[in-house]
């Protein structure tokens, strides 16, 4: 496994749409699981291949429940509506509020080429449609509301970590 560079706003390749994957092969695994190691080692909970300098259709998200990779994801059907804080590991230092689908369903393919119907909702959802929009070479800050000031940031993570006691 390896720590890849990860691209920041501003790379052209952060603005590309990404062509889909058609090798299921070794290569595939290994930078899906090179994204997971990058992910994990800069404590994000979302990555995918713009992100690493790789325009093809796949990203990784672990928001707690466990790691899924997907490849050529779609999102197919979209509820509701949830507004939150979003960040991006492309985009260091600045946050936003975003507002997202509720409950999202994504059709994708697996590591070895086997289909994935997946319904997720809140923060997952959130995380799922933040990352399939790098994919399009779209980033959260195209999309925000409004941006989060540093003093509001530290007020939500306090307010967190009081939660957690």
């Amino acid at each position: 496994m390896a720590i890849r560079k990860i691209v920041e706003i501003g790379d052209d390749k952060l603005r590309k749409v990404c062509k889909p994957v058609e090798k299921f092969d070794k290569r595939l695994k290994q930078l899906l699981d090179d994204m997971a190691d990058t992910m994990y080692h800069a404590d994000g909970v979302g990555l995918e291949g713009p992100q690493v300098g790789i325009l093809r259709r796949v990203a990784v998200i672990d928001v707690g429940e466990g790691l899924f990779k997907m490849v050529n994801p779609v999102i197919v059907e979209r509820e509701g509506e949830q507004s939150g804080m979003e960040g991006c590991l492309s985009v260091p230092g600045r946050r936003g509020i975003v507002t997202r689908p509720n409950v999202v369903t994504v059709e994708y393919q697996d590591e070895n080429g086997e289909p994935v119907t997946l319904q997720v909702s809140e923060f997952f959802a959130r995380a799922v449609c933040h990352e399939l929009d790098h994919l399009d070479g779209v980033l959260y800050v195209d999309k925000m509301d409004r941006e989060v000031s540093d003093e509001e940031y530290q007020k939500y993570i306090d307010e967190a970590e009081e939660d957690d006691e």
